[in-house]
């Protein structure tokens, strides 16, 4: 087990507090979309992979040290991206480690400054670990018929702008929307005030672009709505809380869509909660680790730019002494025995191995696979490679066999690996000339035998996949 400390290896210097905790100097560098438009990347150009977490409640319900807690271990299993909501579900009611409310008199025209300070200081131990916030200003399921008021639209859009001039220097991502359709034009003329009023605090804060985003509820993406609204910088999905998830078919059809966006399913099925959001019956089936990493190589594999994992009891901080909205779904698990479970240390190895080949050039390519493809989740197996030809990687959730017209990549010979999502292990099955298809058979399987073919093009010299050079 790791141990707990704090994680800043993505930064540049760093100062140490009097009680021993790290603060980062500055922010870290602007994400912004690559040239393609289908990924993110640094301000340098380097490729950066959303591997988020959902922490909805970061900025509510935790205390100053499990804040920390939590933190080190995310760090630890290299999570990049940390999702909070600042006006969550229970914010007019639930007050925040300094017994504060977001909104004074329960007006969000009325904004409270003490709030914010925890907000300020959540957001300085994020990016003390190396990591980015996904900030989501107001959960837009909260209020019912609250958002289409007559003045409130005008008010969440002088929200939005207090956010973004106090935030944008801080190269957030910001996030509208929140488990919401935007089926209806109230809630679409809402959302593009709000986005409005975040272009110019950004514009105010000296910040000329910003990453926006919209978080819709189960089974459906941004794109339903927004996908030609120039505020939206990159799609996001709710695939919702299913063990046969088919994330893949909406991340494939965003990535079809024009113009071209990243696209990323920002909350999928949950570890450890019931399957479709069941009461918490004996009897209820729950999404398991091997669900969790099925959903995420499926969602990365058709072309997503990153992916998200998430926990019930996590992203509410739920304990046994609290109660609350958990228990109806949720495992009842404490939250700190929560991060223990295995599928999110498991996260870390799908983006070791993305990053480990020329990702900003990956494409998916089904016809990779020779034979008819299911859309079963829970067999379906799901090809990318680099556009180049000069790697592929094909994964099957139960380790059945199956074959690959290895034509579509590029050399005279291919060097072959298992890559074990479980594990981060590489092993190598020798070299072979790259003619015509050849059938695979991965180590064993069986439900939770979930493997990853590795085809590299030899000459390229590539490191094991999962390390770098």
């Amino acid at each position: 087990m790791k141990s707990q400390k704090y994680f800043a290896f993505l930064l540049g210097t760093m100062v140490l507090g009097a009680a021993g905790a790290s603060f980062a100097a500055q922010p870290p560098p602007p994400i912004r979309i690559s040239e393609n438009g289908r990924y993110f990347v640094k301000a340098d150009g380097t490729p950066f992979f959303w591997l988020g977490d959902t922490a909805w409640s970061i900025f509510n319900h935790p205390k100053p040290e499990d804040v920390d807690l939590y933190l080190n271990d995310r760090a630890a299993k290299g999570f990049t991206v940390i999702q909070g909501v600042i006006a969550l579900w229970d914010y007019n009611g639930r007050t925040n480690c300094d017994g504060q409310l977001p909104f004074v008199n329960r007006d969000v025209g009325q904004i409270n400054e003490a709030y914010f300070k925890n907000v300020d200081a959540v957001l300085d131990k994020v990016e003390a670990r190396g990591m980015y916030m996904a900030m989501l200003p107001f959960w837009h399921k909260n209020p019912g018929s609250f958002l289409f008021g007559d003045d409130t639209p005008a008010k969440m859009k002088a929200y939005c702008k207090f956010l973004a001039r106090r935030y944008a220097s801080r190269n957030v991502f910001f996030i509208l929307g929140g488990d919401a359709t935007a089926v209806n034009t109230n809630m679409q003329h809402v959302t593009d005030l709000e986005a409005e009023g975040l272009l110019e605090g950004a514009k105010a804060a000296g910040v000329e672009k910003i990453l926006i985003s919209y978080h819709p509820t189960g089974q459906q993406s941004s794109s339903f709505w927004f996908a030609e609204r120039p505020w939206l910088a990159f799609n996001s999905i709710q695939s919702g809380h299913r063990i046969r998830t088919t994330n893949f078919r909406l991340v494939g059809d965003d990535y079809a869509k024009t113009p071209v966006k990243p696209t990323l399913d920002i909350e999928p099925g949950y570890e450890n909660i019931t399957d479709g959001l069941r009461t918490n019956s004996p009897d209820a089936v729950r999404i398991g680790a091997n669900d969790v990493r099925r959903s995420a190589y499926l969602a990365v594999f058709a072309g997503a730019a990153g992916h998200t994992y998430g926990n019930g009891e996590v992203y509410e901080f739920w304990s046994s002494a609290r109660g609350g909205i958990v228990a109806r779904w949720g495992s009842g698990l404490d939250w700190h025995e929560s991060l223990k479970l295995p599928g999110s240390g498991q996260m870390q190895f799908l983006r070791h191995l993305i990053e480990s080949r020329p990702m900003l050039i990956r494409v998916p390519d089904q016809s990779l696979i020779v034979g008819t493809v299911t859309n079963l989740a829970t067999e379906r197996l799901e090809a990318t490679r680099g556009g180049d030809g000069s790697y592929a990687f094909v994964f099957t959730p139960t380790g059945k066999p199956f074959t690959v017209d290895l034509t579509k990549l590029s050399g005279q010979t291919l060097r072959c690996w298992w890559y074990d999502p479980r594990t981060g292990h590489a092993s190598s099955i020798g070299d072979m000339p790259r003619q015509g298809s050849h059938e695979f058979t991965p180590p064993a399987g069986g439900d939770g035998n979930d493997w990853v073919l590795v085809l590299d093009d030899a000459s390229r010299g590539f490191a094991a996949p999962g390390k770098t050079q």
